[in-house]
């Protein structure tokens, strides 16, 4: 399966009573395995999920720690970014270079690296002591 179509299915799960802004998100893991999530919402709104982190929350479940690519689609006026929140997951596991591809459920994409999402990432080389 595409990461675009996981991306298209799973935002169909998507819990959004509140919003009724359906997110999905595919990654594709190292190993080649794509992980889907989508948003969950909850009543007190600080307590949902996005779609980025349920995808990767999978992947981790399944013992991978290493995406190389990124789709993430909702239906809005245009391609829909990852917040900054997930930006900064997605730097966790995903190097610079990795594609993220940004799409709305109309077709338009747009698609830009981790590190153009997020320049100035704080990674582990910033918790390194001397």
């Amino acid at each position: 399966m595409s990461l675009k179509d996981a991306a298209l299915s799973v935002r169909e799960n998507a819990h959004a009573p509140y919003s009724r802004f359906k997110v999905g998100a595919a990654i594709r893991a190292a190993s080649g395995a794509v992980y889907a999530g989508c948003n969950v919402e909850n009543i007190a709104s600080p307590e949902g999920t996005c779609a980025e982190a349920g995808a990767i929350a999978v992947m981790v479940a399944a013992g991978e720690t290493r995406l190389t690519e990124v789709y993430v689609v909702a239906d809005s006026p245009s391609p829909v970014p990852p917040c900054g929140g997930c930006r900064q997951k997605l730097a966790e596991f995903g190097a610079g270079d990795v594609v993220v591809t940004m799409a709305n459920t109309a077709g338009v994409e747009k698609r830009m690296t981790i590190s153009d999402l997020l320049p100035g990432a704080f990674g582990a080389a910033h918790m390194e002591t001397d």
